[in-house]
């Protein structure tokens, strides 16, 4: 699995955000549709908010990758 970390600017980043970062994502329809069908977890738990905030230390896995929040 690879690993993507993506710095917080901010106290949190939206969950959508996260995975455009990352590269998984193109934009944000994309991250929509990818949340909506229950292909990413956010902490080991199915995730279906977009808007869903990450802190320092959250861990997102979407299509074989996992993207950790870090400060």
């Amino acid at each position: 699995m690879k690993t993507v970390e993506v710095k917080l600017r901010d106290e949190f980043i939206k969950l959508g955000q996260a995975l455009k970062a990352a590269g998984i994502a193109q934009s944000g329809v994309d991250a929509k549709f990818m949340i909506q069908d229950g292909q990413v977890t956010v902490n080991k738990e199915t995730e279906l908010r977009r808007g869903r905030k990450l802190f320092d230390q959250d861990e997102v896995v979407c299509k074989d990758v996992l993207i950790r929040i870090v400060k």
